[in-house]
């Protein structure tokens, strides 16, 4: 019985996140999901359609920039820095399944992404990672372990390919449109 219980609970929090999402400006979104006890810092930019799983298991640091259709998997735990850019449909997973479980179990670790870093279009990031301060993860990257600070990765599986400057002073809350 707990466990149907358990079942429809998971249901309806992902429902609500769903329609979270949808909602017309960055304002109510960000208070939505800090009412689900998620920790959202200041001037932060969280674009619509995007998912997030678990949100009172993520954190969001200040001038962070969160791309339309970004998937935000917090079940094992998501720590995202100040002045982050997450790119449009990028998806970040802390839980899959083994595949050599015989019963398909579930398995995950925290994702960290510090301070600075840029997460391109339609990179993956997967359980366990750490991405440095300043690092740059290409378009299409799938990232299956950590990125050192201010180094640019890419491919399938992300690899170094170049270094980034660690000049770096911007702040990305400065930019954020408020009713996209």
């Amino acid at each position: 019985m707990k466990h149907n219980f358990d079942l429809i609970k998971g249901s309806c929090i992902y429902m609500v996140c769903a329609f979270i999402s949808l909602l017309p400006f960055h304002t109510l979104r960000i208070l939505m999901l800090r009412i689900l006890r998620a920790r959202i810092g200041k001037k932060v930019g969280l674009y619509r359609n995007f998912e997030v799983r678990s949100p009172w298991k993520l954190s969001i640091g200040n001038s962070t920039v969160i791309g339309h259709g970004a998937l935000l998997d917090a079940r094992m735990k998501l720590t995202i820095g100040n002045n982050v850019n997450l790119s449009n449909e990028v998806m970040i997973w802390t839980l899959h399944h083994d595949y050599n479980s015989a019963s398909f179990e579930s398995v995950g670790e925290q994702v960290i992404i510090e301070d600075y870093a840029w997460i391109c279009s339609r990179a993956i990031i997967l359980p366990g990672v750490t991405i440095g301060k300043g690092a740059v993860v290409a378009a299409g990257a799938v990232v299956v372990r950590d990125v050192l600070p201010y180094t640019v990765v890419g491919g399938v599986p992300a690899k170094q390919v170049a270094l980034r400057s660690k000049d770096l002073n911007y702040d990305l809350g400065n930019g954020i449109l408020p009713i996209i």
